[in-house]
Formats: C-alpha cells, structure tokens, sequence
C-alpha cells in the first residue's frame, strides 16, 4: 500500500521521482518509510479533532440550518445541553458497534489477500484498495495516461471544495428544489457505481463503465450543480 500510494507522485513532472525518494527516505521503502508513515497516521487524528473545533466554533456562530432554510433565530434554543448530549449519544450509538467489531471481530471486513502468505516474486491478480477508496480509485484508473489519472484521482476530491462557490441557488434548503433533489440521488447513484467499478477488475466493460462514470461525476458538480441551481431560480422567481 505505501509502495502504490507515494508511487503516485512519480507521475509529477521532472521532481517526481524525487518527491518519492524523499517521501520513502531511500531509494525503496524501508524502516525511515514505516517510521514516517506512523508519525503522519498518529498526528492526522490530532488535525482532524482540531478540524472538528474550528467547525463547530463556526457552527456556534453562524446557527445550523433548518428544513424550511429559512431564520429561525425566534426559535433557536441552546446548544448546550440540547445537542451536546444528542451529538455525544449519537456517538455513543456509533463507537459501541465499531469497538464491537475492533474488538471481537478485527478480520471480518479485512481483504481475504492480508491472509495470503507474503510472496515478494508473485503479485496478487487483484488489487484493489479499501471500499470508501474505491470511488477515487475507479477515476484513477479510468484515465489510460498515469499523469491524466492522478490528477483526475486528486481533482476528484479538491472539486468538492468547488461546490460553495458553484453553489447559485438562493434558497439554503432543498425542500423546495426538486430538480436539486434529483441530481443529488444522481450523484449518490454515480458515487455507487464508481465504488462498485473500482472493485472489479480492470477489464471490459468495466473500464469503459469507470470512465462514463468519472465523467458523469465532473459533469454533475462542475455544470449540472450551478444551472440547476440558477434555473430553480429563475423557476421560483427568485
């Protein structure tokens, strides 16, 4: 997995090879490789939480949203203790099972390929990341070009960064924007058979599934997003 993963930034341009070597500390992954690995894995929690502060600081400022997408500042309440306790409940609900599963049951979603003897002359016939990567690596590999499919694996996340800016609706809610409703299920569809496409081989007709797929994902957020938004305006004489 390391090996696959920093192998990606060797499709960079004239420091690609380089940015790998740094990344491994030598010229294959070693020690200095795991070494770095754990430190980034130990610390992202660390970033995450602190995410999560700054989200909820936000949250405290501006006010969450309502169905009607409407203000509501007459009938705001508190948020604590009315959501602190309902959002430590509903994590409570979800850490039980999860520990559960860590605890009891460690292998039950783990790759039958981890219980393969390791065997550094024969790689496996099908490889394939873990299931919530599997959307991003069906775009990696819908792209014969190895520059082409990393930068379509890594605008197929910073695009979401996009979608405020995309966003032309003057309405906050979808309760009343039908066609918004649609695309949205569209793309949940879409995000469903890219998952599914990344799992099977890379063989016809998948390959041509996986690009008709990653196509239909840039399309929707990048043109489908904005004039929905704009003709549900125009539709609504707003």
């Amino acid at each position: 997995g390391a090996t696959v993963i920093t192998n990606l930034f060797s499709a960079i341009p004239y420091i690609g090879q380089t940015l790998v070597e740094w990344a491994w500390g030598g010229f294959s992954v070693d020690n200095p490789t795991l070494t770095r690995f754990f430190a980034l894995h130990f610390l992202l929690p660390f970033v995450i939480a602190g995410l999560t502060f700054i989200h909820l600081t936000f949250l405290h400022e501006t006010g969450s949203n309502n169905p009607l997408g409407i203000s509501s500042n007459c009938d705001k309440i508190p948020f604590h203790p009315y959501f602190s306790t309902k959002d430590i409940l509903g994590f409570m609900a979800m850490l039980a099972p999860l520990a559960a599963l860590a605890m009891f049951s460690p292998n039950l979603l783990g790759d039958p390929e981890n219980f393969t003897p390791a065997n550094p002359l024969v790689t496996p016939p099908h490889i394939k990341p873990e299931w919530y990567f599997l959307f991003a690596y069906a775009i990696l590999r819908s792209i014969p070009n190895k520059l082409g499919g990393v930068l379509a694996l890594a605008a197929s996340v910073l695009i979401l960064f996009l979608v405020p800016f995309l966003h032309k609706s003057k309405q906050r809610t979808m309760t009343f924007r039908p066609l918004s409703q649609l695309l949205f299920w569209i793309l949940v569809t879409n995000l469903f058979i890219l998952t599914w496409v990344g799992s099977q081989p890379v063989e016809h007709p998948f390959i041509i599934i996986g690009q008709l797929a990653s196509l239909a994902y840039f399309m929707t957020l990048l043109i489908l997003f904005p004039i929905v938004g704009a003709l549900e305006n125009k539709m609504l004489n707003l």
